[in-house]
């Protein structure tokens, strides 16, 4: 999978649109839509990263 996409799936599978996603994340909003689009790349592990702390936040919640 890209990583545009696996952003864009992260981002929708937490429910918030970017602007909620970047607060969330403290990702700058102009950031995501960049990488979202393909303007940019993050760096590997950040997409790693983020799907490691929405999983963390889930559990903390139960």
């Amino acid at each position: 999978m890209d990583i545009a996409k696996m952003i864009t799936e992260l981002r929708e599978g937490a429910g918030e649109n970017r602007k909620e996603f970047s607060i969330h994340t403290g990702i700058p909003v102009r950031t995501l839509e960049d990488w979202e689009a393909g303007r940019r790349t993050p760096p590997e592990y950040v997409p790693r990263l983020i799907e490691y702390q929405m999983k963390y936040e889930r559990l903390i919640k139960k």
